[in-house]
């Protein structure tokens, strides 16, 4: 029997060793697609400072408890490795295999396992040993550099740049990839090393090609993408509220000085020694009214200016609620599984995966018999 969803990823079995952040985020989207998402969780607990039942990064998973460092640890999840066909672990370098579940002993138990390694400064070099978080990884990477006001400090993009765009989005690419080799003609297992600095480098492609062509300025706050253009960024409304505005193309353009009712009074678009004139002229006209006032304006336009939504307020929004693009599942409204599917849709099906809860199920269904239920947990019939 198999717990996957009816997504495209129905019938893969993944097995995630907890952590926090990128690795969990990636075991979460497979489990989205339709994968059956086993979280080995450790006695204790290894997760975020929240209710567990409140970490979405667990949904679509089951748990069991197993503690790796006792003596029957490494052997119960070799047995569940040995039916599975996909690995996720996110620690340093080195630590899964002192604790004995290594790739060399998970690929001798299964050739054909594809196994996938989250951290943040890969498997080797300088720095693969030390600790880290987002900030540092974009940082190292120039990414962070790009990101807001020339005369002010780079922002931190929350860790939605390196932790789960450099990192958890690479990692399921490495393992659909590997997973395509391993089921394919002569394919066999491998492992993913899924580095955030290689991803979050590889981000900015696009970025290095233009700085190549001189169309791209190392530094913040000058260029077309960045805040350096007065045509794309955010603008403060009369309420506090920010308007952001996207008008790069001329008819774009075009329209969006018609509808802010300053295209007579502005100089030319392409006049760049004149800019910090234009964004005063747009800062100031955005100002003389609230952000409800303005959406209203570009409301139907071409124009692409968009309000600035909080993320309490993105949901109600009329797009995303046609689209469905956040659901209700549980009592808690979150972003719906994404991309989208014709003939297999994905779904949110099942609650965070509360530590242990679905030993007993898991066993059963994967027919792995040296994991047993841990007492102080009970398994869950409705999830």
């Amino acid at each position: 029997m198999s717990l996957s969803g009816n997504g495209p990823l129905a019938g893969v079995r993944v097995v995630e060793l907890a952590g926090i952040g990128p690795g969990p985020f990636a075991a979460m989207l497979l489990g989205d697609l339709g994968a059956d998402v086993v979280r080995v969780d450790r006695p204790g607990g290894a997760g975020l400072a929240i209710d567990p039942a409140y970490d979405l990064t667990n949904r679509n998973k089951r748990s069991v408890l197993i503690d790796l460092k006792s003596d029957e640890g490494p052997r119960q999840v070799l047995d569940l490795v040995e039916r599975a066909d996909v690995l996720i672990e996110g620690y340093r370098p080195g630590v899964a295999e002192r604790l004995g579940v290594g790739p060399d002993v998970c690929l001798a138990r299964n050739p054909r396992l594809v196994y996938g390694r989250m951290t943040g400064w890969g498997q080797e070099g300088p720095l693969a040993p030390r600790a880290g978080h987002d900030i540092g990884y974009i940082a190292l990477t120039g990414t962070l550099s790009m990101i807001g006001r020339a005369d002010e400090p780079p922002v931190a993009p929350a860790n939605l740049v390196g932790d789960y765009a450099g990192g958890s989005l690479y990692l399921v690419i490495g393992v659909l990839a590997a997973l395509q080799h391993a089921r394919g003609e002569g394919g066999g297992g491998q492992v993913v090393d899924a580095a955030i600095v290689d991803g979050a480098a590889h981000l900015a492609t696009m970025i290095h090609g233009m700085m190549a062509a001189g169309g791209w300025q190392d530094r913040r706050g000058a260029n077309l993408l960045d805040g350096g253009c007065p045509f794309y960024g955010s603008y403060e409304t009369a309420d506090g509220e920010y308007m952001a505005v996207g008008a790069l193309e001329q008819q774009f353009y075009d329209q969006f000085v018609e509808l802010l009712g300053i295209k007579d009074e502005i100089p030319a678009r392409k006049d760049f020694d004149r800019w910090d004139e234009l964004r005063d002229a747009v800062a100031a006209r955005f100002r003389t009214r609230t952000r409800a006032e303005w959406t209203e304006v570009f409301e139907g336009s071409d124009a692409c200016v968009a309000p600035v939504l909080s993320l309490r307020e993105a949901p109600a929004h009329p797009h995303l609620a046609a689209r469905e693009t956040f659901v209700d599942h549980g009592g808690i409204t979150q972003p719906a599984p994404a991309p989208r599917f014709s003939a297999t849709p994905a779904a949110v099906t099942r609650r965070p995966a509360l530590p242990g809860a679905d030993t007993a199920d898991v066993a059963r269904d994967w027919d792995v018999r040296s994991i047993q239920p841990h007492e102080s947990h009970e398994s869950r019939e409705d999830r």
